[in-house]
């Protein structure tokens, strides 16, 4: 399975003084801003709008490919790439929203819910939805700042 917890961005200050963060992997997100807190502040958002694009087509949301020089890490909440690894498995398995809700024993805009990029849901529900499909989500801590993460 793979992880979606990290996404390489290029980092790149413009001639008009404007920071711009781009992710190749991601088609269409990115940021910018006066200073580098206000860009990466845009991050999140735009990430989450790619994600949404690709799931809304039916497409499998990319996973993340190898930092590549000069690039920076990424790092997504632990529950967005939660929601992205089961909404991938679902489209690879072709089980939909109301499949999963009779699975899990509850009703289907409970899971119109924990498939919303935006929607914050806790974790333990994310993992219950999992184990209802057959999976088990793996979670793993690491060192802040691996890997040139941000």
């Amino acid at each position: 399975m793979a992880s979606y917890s990290e996404y390489p961005a290029l980092v790149s200050l413009g001639r008009d003084g404007r920071y711009r963060i781009t992710f190749r992997d991601l088609g269409g997100a990115g940021a910018e801003g006066l200073t580098l807190e206000e860009a990466m502040r845009g991050v999140r958002t735009s990430i989450i709008g790619a994600m949404k694009g690709y799931l809304a087509r039916g497409s499998l949301v990319p996973a993340p490919s190898p930092r590549l020089p000069g690039e920076e890490m990424v790092r997504l909440p632990v529950s967005l790439e939660a929601k992205v690894i089961l909404a991938n498995h679902m489209l690879e398995e072709g089980v939909s929203p109301s499949e999963l809700a009779r699975e899990m024993g509850v009703r289907p805009q409970e899971v119109t819910r924990l498939l919303d990029l935006r929607h914050a849901t806790k974790i333990d529900i994310l993992e219950r939805a999992m184990e209802s499909l057959g999976m088990k989500y793996v979670l793993r801590a690491a060192p802040l700042g691996e890997g040139g993460t941000r």
